[in-house]
């Protein structure tokens, strides 16, 4: 699976994808795009995945037509995120396209 990291997903959680290819937004130069624009070109690459700290992208754009899932994280916080990997990854690979799945991670 080819999953696309948005800006603000921590790089440490890619190590938790064995098998999947990740890469990120920043790193293909699309961090300046918009948000329609970046699932618009993550499809046409070929991602099946984005995952994202935008809680607001699922509500901003309608999904249903798309080939992508979204994944959002409750926060960009590494240190929260680190013990949820297993729960991160369980919900990237239950997403489907034209959907988009909330992971809410513990503040403590």
């Amino acid at each position: 699976m080819r999953i696309l990291f948005d800006h603000g997903t921590p790089r440490g959680l890619a190590r938790s994808f064995q098998g999947h290819t990740v890469e990120e937004a920043k790193v293909l130069g699309w961090d300046t795009l918009s948000n329609g624009e970046l699932l618009t070109a993550a499809e046409k690459a070929g991602f099946e995945v984005l995952l994202t700290t935008d809680k607001k992208l699922p509500y901003q754009q309608n999904l249903t037509d798309r080939k992508i899932a979204v994944v959002v994280l409750g926060t960009a916080r590494w240190r929260l995120i680190e013990p949820m990997a297993a729960t991160v990854v369980a919900a990237v690979n239950a997403a489907k396209p034209g959907t988009h799945i909330f992971v809410g991670i513990p503040a403590t």
